[in-house]
């Protein structure tokens, strides 16, 4: 399958259930559907990366979109994980957070992310910015082979 047809892995680390809604029935109306796995937090998503209990099955992911700001673990602390990870730092991190702090905007590059967006205010301006992310991250860009 080529980019444009292959159905992605995603890992969604979102604690907001708006944000998440909008994010997975977005990726979920695609043909064909992204399968989008939701964590709500840090540590989850680190078990879901690591194969932790919960989530032994779990898929490696095409992409994690990551949400900073998280209860327990930040979203710098995942990145860092991600990233310091030998298996995993290929992975692409798309931040997709509410914070324009120019510090959070250079601390994420700073551990390496691949994309840094912020979340618009509105529901409209939302689906826009999913729908660029979903044309360039999921159906254009070249990923890494899955493990």
């Amino acid at each position: 399958m080529t980019a444009m047809t292959c159905p992605r892995d995603i890992l969604l680390v979102e604690d907001s259930p708006l944000d998440a809604r909008l994010l997975q029935e977005y990726f979920a109306g695609n043909k064909p559907p992204h399968n989008v796995h939701r964590v709500r937090d840090g540590e989850s998503a680190l078990s879901f990366l690591y194969h932790g209990v919960e989530y032994t099955d779990a898929p490696r992911p095409d992409v994690v979109l990551l949400d900073l700001n998280l209860p327990e673990m930040s979203g710098f602390e995942v990145l860092a994980a991600i990233k310091q990870h030998e298996h995993l730092k290929d992975i692409p991190v798309i931040v997709l957070t509410g914070s324009n702090n120019e510090q959070d905007i250079q601390r994420a590059y700073d551990l390496q992310a691949n994309c840094y967006l912020e979340k618009p205010h509105d529901a409209d301006g939302f689906s826009k910015l999913i729908e660029v992310l979903d044309r360039f991250w999921l159906r254009s860009a070249t990923l890494p082979k899955r493990d």
